[in-house]
C-alpha cells in the first residue's frame, strides 16, 4: 500500500452554494485544474471543512442560502482562524459595500460578482491558490531549516558541555581527585540556589547556567606545577602565591574558548574562576573584593567549595568531621561568608550533608 505525501499540496476545490446549477457551472471552470468536491448549504460546508480542510485548496462560498448563509459561515469558521490557512472566495449576486466590507473583514481573499465569468474567476482563484501554495512549501521548507539548525546548535551545545565537565574532571584528577568534587559543587551550587531565597530572581535555565558554571572553578589548576597543586605539605608563602594565580589563569582561559563564550555560562563561569576565593571581608583574592561586590554566584561557589574541601580527604589533609567542618565555616577560620548566605548554608545543610553519605543528589 503507498503511503499518503504528507507534503503534497491539496488540490481539492470545494464549491458551496444551494443552487446545483451554478455549482456545475463553477465545476465545470475548474474541474481540469482541482479535484471537484461540492456542498449544498452551509451546514454540509461547514462539516467538510472541519472533518478535511487539509485536503483542500480553496472554498468557492456563496452567500444567499437557506439554512447558514456564507457570511454566517465565515462568522464561524474566522475564529479557527481557517480564513488564514485556507483562501475563501464569496460568490455573491449582491455586491454590495456592506457585504464585501464584512466579507473582507472576516477573512475572504476575494470578492467575485455574479454572474462570474469563467475565464476571470479561473484566474483569480488560480493565482491566489498558487499564492497559498507557495507560502505552504516556504513554510515546510523553514520549519525543515529550523529543526535542523537547532539539531546542530543541541550537537554543538552537548560536544561544548562534554569538553567543559572532561576538562574540568581532568584537571580534578591531576590534582589528586577523583572527579568528583566537581560533581559536588555542581550539586551544591544547584541546591542552594534552586531551595533557599538565594534564588530569588532567577529563572531555572539561569540556575542550570550556574550550575554548570561552576564546575570550572578551579580550572586555572591547569597552570599550576604539580610540585605545588600535589605537595602534601602546608605551601611556602612563595607556593602560595603561586596557588592563588589560578584564579586569574582560569578566567584568562575560559576567555579564550570562542565556543564558551557563546554559552549561556560564559559569564557565570567566568565571575566564578575568578572570584570564588574573594570574601565578605575583602581578605579574599585575586581582587580584594567585598561585600556585594561578589556576586552571589562567587559566593554561593566560594562556599560550596570549602564546604567540600574541609568534609573530604586531601593530599594535605585529612577530613574533618561535620561538626568541625560547620565550626570552620560559621566562625571564619576558611574566611567571611556573607550572613545570608551562612544562614541560607546551614538551612539545607542536612540536605548537602547527604551527599557526603550517599554520594547522591538530596
Amino acid at each position: 500500500m503507498q503511503l499518503p505525501d504528507l507534503n503534497a499540496i491539496p488540490r481539492t476545490l470545494l464549491i458551496v452554494d444551494d443552487d446545483e446549477i451554478n455549482r456545475g457551472l463553477l465545476a465545470a471552470i475548474f474541474s481540469d485544474l482541482y479535484t471537484i468536491r461540492e456542498a449544498a448549504g452551509g451546514a454540509e460546508a461547514l462539516q467538510i471543512i472541519e472533518a478535511a480542510e487539509g485536503a483542500l485548496c480553496a472554498v468557492l462560498l456563496d452567500v444567499m442560502m437557506p439554512d447558514i448563509d456564507g457570511i454566517e459561515l465565515l462568522r464561524r469558521l474566522q475564529p479557527r482562524g481557517v480564513p488564514q490557512r485556507l483562501p475563501v472566495f464569496l460568490i455573491t449576486a449582491e455586491a454590495s459595500d456592506a457585504v464585501m466590507r464584512e466579507g473582507y473583514d472576516l477573512g475572504v481573499m476575494d470578492v467575485i460578482s455574479k454572474p462570474v465569468m469563467p475565464y476571470i474567476v479561473r484566474r483569480r482563484v488560480q493565482s491566489v491558490v498558487e499564492l497559498f501554495d507557495a507560502r505552504k512549501r516556504l513554510s515546510r521548507t523553514v520549519e525543515r531549516q529550523q529543526d535542523e539548525l537547532l539539531r546542530r546548535a543541541q550537537q554543538i551545545l552537548e560536544l561544548n558541555l562534554g569538553m567543559i565537565e572532561t576538562l574540568s574532571t581532568a584537571i580534578e584528577f591531576r590534582d589528586g581527585e577523583s572527579g568528583e568534587h566537581v560533581r559536588r559543587i555542581h550539586d551544591i551550587t544547584a541546591l542552594l540556589f534552586s531551595r533557599t531565597d538565594l534564588g530569588a530572581g532567577l529563572s531555572s535555565e539561569e540556575v542550570e547556567w550556574i550550575a554548570l558554571a561552576s564546575i570550572m572553578h578551579d580550572v586555572g589548576k591547569i597552570a599550576i606545577p604539580d610540585a605545588i597543586l600535589n605537595k602534601p605539605g602546608k605551601l611556602t608563602p612563595a607556593e602560595f602565591e603561586i596557588m592563588k594565580t589560578h584564579t586569574l589563569r582560569g578566567a584568562e582561559l575560559l576567555e579564550s574558548i570562542p565556543q564558551l563564550r557563546a554559552s549561556g555560562a560564559y559569564r557565570y563561569a567566568y565571575d566564578i574562576a575568578r572570584h570564588h576565593h574573594e570574601r565578605w571581608d575583602g581578605r579574599g583574592y585575586p581582587d580584594g573584593l567585598k561585600g556585594d561586590e561578589i556576586s552571589p554566584w562567587a559566593q554561593v561557589v566560594a562556599l560550596a567549595d570549602v564546604y567540600d574541601a574541609l568534609s573530604c580527604k586531601r593530599v594535605y589533609k585529612d577530613a574533618f568531621d561535620r561538626d568541625t567542618v560547620l565550626r570552620m565555616i560559621c566562625t571564619g577560620q576558611c574566611g567571611a561568608f556573607a550572613p545570608r548566605l551562612l544562614e541560607s548554608f546551614l538551612a539545607v545543610e542536612p540536605q548537602l550533608h547527604r551527599l557526603y553519605e550517599t554520594g547522591k543528589t538530596p
